[in-house]
């Protein structure tokens, strides 16, 4: 899949689609926190969505089922990636580091450092 970032709207209403797998307008306004969107607002988000194929839908009559075209991992691998292209000159490393010094607990860091090392135990019993 081709680099795409959505907006905050996009990815509000991909999220609320992820989360209903699939469904009419309707019920994806119903997920969202009152006061609720205008149906036209969320209409054309849902119109974007469908042309940088982010979303599909099956019609019925003269309306549309919406399903979403890529899985939440897949977008949020491909939003990653992105983020550390940009902001740690593409370097995973640095990434990591970044959160390791500024963000995780002794906890969080033992938990990422078993779920590394099984990883690496992984791809070696593979080769």
């Amino acid at each position: 899949m081709e680099s795409k970032e959505l907006t905050k709207a996009e990815e509000q209403v991909m999220q609320y689609l992820w989360a209903v797998k699939k469904g009419f307008l309707k019920d994806i306004v119903d997920q969202f926190p009152v006061p609720k969107p205008a149906y036209t607002t969320v209409s054309t988000v849902i119109r974007v969505l469908v042309k940088k194929e982010f979303i599909g839908y099956t019609t019925y009559g003269k309306i549309h089922e919406y399903y979403p075209l890529i899985s939440k991992s897949d977008y949020f691998q491909n939003h990653v990636k992105l983020l550390i292209n940009n902001f740690f000159n593409g370097s995973a490393p640095e990434f990591a580091s970044f959160f390791a010094n500024e963000q995780l607990n002794l906890s969080e860091l033992e938990e990422i450092q078993k779920m590394i090392e099984e990883k690496i135990k992984d791809i070696k019993s593979n080769k």
